[in-house]
């Protein structure tokens, strides 16, 4: 995955912009249009924020000895 393009602001007043990015989405390989922060960060879809979650949540329970793949 990576950005094809520099986004560009979405409006003056907003602190998001929009730009390309080659990737998966939903099983499907293509050019996409995506919103990015106004530090030029993809924001992520719901899908990868509760995936960015649930990475998170197994590596704390990693840090505390649980295998999250045991419980």
């Amino acid at each position: 995955m990576y950005q094809t393009d520099h986004p560009q602001p979405a409006k003056e007043s907003l602190p998001t912009m929009y730009g390309l990015w080659q990737g998966t989405y939903q099983g499907i390989e293509r050019l996409w249009l995506r919103w990015y922060d106004a530090n030029g960060n993809r924001i992520p879809t719901p899908v990868e924020q509760e995936s960015q979650k649930a990475e998170g949540l197994a590596a704390k329970l990693r840090e505390l000895g649980i295998d999250p793949n045991q419980i």
